[in-house]
Parts: C-alpha cells; structure tokens; sequence
C-alpha cells in the first residue's frame, strides 16, 4: 500500500513503531547484534533499543543505522529527477544544429582528393 492514503492511514507513533520494527528485523537477518550496530552506527545502545521500540528517531541516527545495515536503498523513494518544462525543453531543441553549412573555402564543385 504506497498510496497517500497509507500515510494519513498511519499516525506518526505507528510508523515510528514500523521503522523501528524494520531496522530490529534486519539487524537480526544480519546477525548483529544491539551492540554492534550501535558501536558501529556510533549511537548508545540503549537509544538503539528505543528506536527498535518505537521512539522517536533522528533522520542523522536513522542514516548511520540504514548505512551499517546496507539498508539505504529505503531512501530511493525520496529521490526526485529534475523536471524540464515544456517551455525550457523547447528551447534546448532550437538550440541544437540542424545541418552542417558548406564552407566557404570549400565551393561545391571542388575535388576533395578522394
């Protein structure tokens, strides 16, 4: 469920409950344990223990933790690919050569020595 109705679905609790949730499964899936990742991720582990918990979560915490556990690609969602207008795009195009013009050193009719 991706949609915009997911979010108001969700309060802010809940979510912070399912990233906690999130980051608790993959610590495990990697076999890590609490303390590992929150020397690693250079946090306490009691605020570790929290987050997996639910509590509330620094976006600079949630970076480092996602990083240890090669879990950013969670992030991709947030990436925005800039946006050409119509008018700017026309623009770029008219810019762009049509044809290559003869020289003038160069009459039609001269032998190129090929």
């Amino acid at each position: 469920m991706n949609d915009i109705s997911y979010i108001h679905s969700n309060s802010d609790i809940a979510i912070l409950k399912q990233i906690g949730q999130f980051i608790k499964e993959k610590r495990i899936e990697k076999n890590i344990n609490q303390n590992s990742l929150a020397d690693n991720a250079a946090i306490s582990r009691s605020t570790l223990s929290l987050i997996e918990r639910g509590d509330s979560i620094s976006l600079v915490n949630l970076i480092k933790i996602l990083r240890i556990l090669d879990t950013l690609y969670v992030l991709e969602r947030f990436r925005t690919e800039p946006q050409i207008s119509p008018m700017l795009l026309a623009k770029e195009e008219q810019k762009k050569r049509k044809r290559v013009l003869r020289a003038k050193n160069n009459p039609k009719n001269e032998d190129l020595g090929w």
